[in-house]
């Protein structure tokens, strides 16, 4: 993002909380101010820090960047995908186009909520010149074959919102170890927010789970979820998944006839 970007958006982040009322206490560095009736939970700051990120990103309208991505699918450790993603935030619009690997080069998948009878469009790499985009069920067998999530689930606001029921939950749990240390990813300054399970129930989504919030607008730009220890595996997990947001650029006037297929 160009200097002179970030500086606009920085200006809007800083607006929102004023006009929801919000108090941004809870998103400062000193921690969160607790009642002295209210538990003291590890996850109290980093939890701010996700209602931080949620309210700066209402100033977002859309934003570009590679995204690096890697999915266990039924035991199996998929490829590392490289996609150029495009995306809108009203509608909720989506554009990827596979960079890597070398199979799924040309291939691009185009969602815009409300249209196309709620179905993706789909250019498949394998007849790149015969077949223009086929409507595709987001449910379809296929897709779920290959990842772990739908297109709905795509982006950063979905990232924001998942972490932050998965985080209350653990909070509300207490079972949980919280590691919070610093972090420089994509050249960004980033808060490093580890989460581990102390114990195995249906309320984990995963048994370890590293996040990366941006220092200045908490916004996550890295995340990796790791299973539960296997004997005879890694000690923190096998890699469920892993998703990397590299050289964001934030409010850049997507034009519409990127995700009109």
């Amino acid at each position: 993002m160009t200097n002179q970007r970030w500086r606009s958006l920085r200006k809007l982040i800083w607006i929102v909380p004023v006009l929801f009322g919000a108090a941004r206490a809870q998103g400062q560095e000193g921690g969160t101010v607790v009642p002295a009736s209210t538990a003291v939970s590890p996850l109290d700051q980093p939890i701010s820090w996700l209602h931080e990120a949620r309210r700066n990103f209402t100033a977002v309208k859309d934003y570009q960047c590679f995204l690096s991505s890697q999915e266990r699918v039924k035991g199996e450790l998929l490829e590392k995908n490289v996609i150029k993603l495009s995306m809108k935030t009203e509608p909720f619009s989506v554009h990827m186009a596979w960079l890597e690997p070398v199979k799924s080069k040309s291939q691009e998948v185009v969602y815009v909520a409300g249209k196309n009878n709620g179905k993706m469009l789909v250019k498949s790499p394998i007849f790149p010149n015969l077949i223009k985009f086929l409507a595709i069920d987001v449910n379809d067998p296929r897709v779920l074959k290959n990842s772990r999530h739908t297109i709905p689930e795509a982006g950063l606001g979905n990232m924001i919102e998942a972490n932050l029921k998965h985080w209350e939950t653990a909070r509300r749990v207490g079972q949980t170890k919280v590691t919070v240390g610093q972090f420089k990813f994509d050249n960004r300054d980033c808060f490093r927010v580890e989460l581990s399970a102390l114990t195995r129930s249906n309320v984990n989504y995963c048994y370890r789970s590293v996040i990366y919030l941006d220092k200045d607008s908490k916004i996550p730009i890295r995340l990796e979820n790791y299973d539960f220890p296997r004997e005879g595996g890694p000690a923190g997990g096998d890699l469920l998944e892993l998703f990397s947001y590299n050289s964001l650029q934030f409010n850049v006037g997507l034009r519409d006839e990127i995700f009109n297929k």
